[in-house]
């Protein structure tokens, strides 16, 4: 028996963890692939107060090695479901864990295209991760679709890789930063793309091209050999939709207290529906969610 378990170790779980420990509770964090989650693909972190400059990954491994170094007890686990009761059971492909509390932070995952031959093509010219496959494309012509920060962090990313990036979204603004805009439009190999949506891909065996449509109906056909996927995220929610309420986006509807209509469960980071997701509201909600935890446990 535990006295919370939380779900995820991306930066929210794992600062819910060094919280949770902090107050003396014991702690298990279940996480299904690695820990991190999506900010372990961020090249360069610029905007995390003290933190002026590091890396996604060397950020995640510091909150790693301080959750571990303070006591959490971390499993690579998938969560699968939530027994709600006066105790909770979590249930993984391994067996049952039993706490008194549980935390889900269980992030979000890539949204697709939606276009034709688009899962055929992963690994064969199609990726949602630049910072992962853009070495493979060094010297290349290349097209990263979306407007959000993750977008333009990419696009960023393979202007030092490749021959020429192609910046393709459906609006004439970004939603990203406007900073990182401003950088790719100083970068002579960025073409910016704008008012315009991938309508068909092109391929041999591996992805050879895009065809894009703008508003007005007109179709360009852009020669690449890869395109990098940055069109949103989907919030990671469906195993547990029952425990607590989510928005029309299907995140988490929670608070700032990141209470759920459920005793003991708490919901915190990506998941939760917000206006702001970055790594510092992240890790935000993981000190909340935990106090708000411990205070329930003490309760």
């Amino acid at each position: 028996m535990y006295d919370i378990i939380i779900i995820g170790a991306g930066p929210a779980g794992l600062t819910a963890a060094i919280y949770a420990r902090r107050a003396a509770k014991t702690v298990l964090v279940l996480e299904a692939s690695s820990y991190g989650g999506q900010i372990i693909n961020t090249p360069d972190i610029e905007n995390y107060p003290v933190a002026a400059h590091i890396s996604g990954f060397e950020f995640a491994t510091n909150v790693y090695n301080q959750a571990v170094a303070l006591g959490a007890e971390i499993k690579f686990e998938k969560a699968l479901e939530i027994k709600n009761g006066d105790e909770k059971t979590v249930v993984t492909p391994r067996g049952e864990y039993a706490s008194k509390a549980v935390i889900i932070a269980t992030g979000s995952k890539n949204r697709k295209l939606g276009v034709e031959g688009e899962d055929m093509l992963v690994g064969r010219g199609i990726s949602y991760c630049a910072t992962c496959d853009g070495a493979f494309f060094r010297n290349k012509k290349v097209a990263v679709a979306g407007g959000g920060n993750t977008a333009l962090e990419d696009a960023l990313y393979l202007s030092d890789i490749a021959e020429t990036v192609y910046l393709i979204h459906r609006r004439d603004s970004f939603r990203g930063e406007a900073a990182t805009a401003e950088k790719l439009r100083e970068k002579p190999n960025v073409k910016l793309v704008l008012n315009s949506v991938i309508k068909k891909l092109g391929y041999d065996k591996r992805l050879t091209g895009v065809t894009v449509e703008n508003k007005l109906g007109e179709q360009t056909e852009l020669e690449v050999s890869g395109l990098f996927v940055a069109v949103g995220r989907i919030p990671e929610t469906d195993s547990f939709n029952a425990l607590a309420d989510t928005d029309a986006s299907g995140y988490f509807a929670s608070s700032e207290n990141c209470k759920t209509k459920t005793d003991g469960i708490f919901v915190a980071g990506d998941v939760r529906s917000k206006d702001v997701r970055q790594l510092v509201t992240a890790t935000a909600d993981g000190a909340v969610a935990a106090t708000e935890a411990v205070k329930y446990l003490n309760s």
